[in-house]
């Protein structure tokens, strides 16, 4: 079983990589177009343009809410990458609203170990004083669906301009996984039961021509209620900050 586990871990991040490369090809593809385009005819412009359909993000990630005694240690960080479909709502076609599919990775190096007896899982804070250990992460693979109204300075023919997005993400994890290394042992579990199958948050996105600023904020606990540690539910929820590079 954890063989096969491995190999459906190993497969997703194989294609989340593709993805990445094939988004990065396709941005390579359509810019030569563009640039093309532009040479060979300066009078031709659609004035049915869309903005922005293929995004790529990289964040770094927090737990907001954390239990005492939890803490972060190392990077935690997020690769997102989907496709929006954007559906302008005004003549000038600069207020948009916008609906995407998507698939991310998530990883977060803290302090929290999470062990399991027979079908128990059991939460316990590390110190590393008294247990030394070299590694304690859980992580997460989720398809994501972002609805996002869109403001922008964009025209026909200008493809750097600034932008607000703004709206709601809905994710749904289909693979869980913890890792704990130190001097104790290692354990390492997958599919735990403990997470909230959906996330939902709001996010925004500001900035000018490609590359902006994006930020998350969950609204619901990553765990469910069955999950304590000193008899205290774990309300962490997920808060991401980074970069999101957009593609026509």
């Amino acid at each position: 079983m954890n063989c096969n586990l491995n190999k459906y871990k190993h497969l997703v991040k194989r294609l989340i990589c593709t993805a990445f490369m094939g988004l990065g090809v396709y941005g390579v593809v359509i810019g030569q177009n563009n640039a093309q385009a532009n040479f060979l005819d300066t009078t031709t412009v659609d004035e049915k343009y869309r903005e922005d359909q293929f995004y790529v993000s990289v964040t770094y990630n927090l737990l907001g809410r954390k239990p005492q005694g939890v803490s972060q240690n190392g990077f935690s960080g997020g690769f997102h990458v989907g496709f929006i479909r954007d559906m302008p709502i005004n003549k000038a076609r600069n207020l948009a609203f916008g609906l995407g599919l998507g698939i991310s990775t998530n990883s977060y190096n803290q302090t929290l170990l999470i062990s399991k007896e027979t079908s128990t899982y059991q939460y316990s804070l590390l110190n590393n004083n008294d247990t030394p250990f070299n590694k304690n992460k859980f992580s997460a693979y989720a398809i994501e669906l972002p609805f996002e109204f869109r403001w922008r300075t964009s025209n026909p023919t200008d493809y750097n301009f600034w932008r607000i997005y703004t709206g709601f993400k809905v994710s749904y994890r289909f693979y869980t996984a913890s890792k704990f290394k130190g001097e104790a042992g290692n354990i390492e579990l997958t599919n735990i039961s403990d997470f909230n199958d959906f996330q939902y948050g709001l996010m925004t996105s500001i900035g000018y021509s490609n590359i902006n600023i994006h930020f998350y904020y969950a609204l619901n606990d990553i765990f469910k209620e069955s999950a304590t540690v000193n008899n205290e539910h774990i309300a962490m929820n997920a808060i991401k900050i980074g970069l999101i590079y957009y593609i026509l």
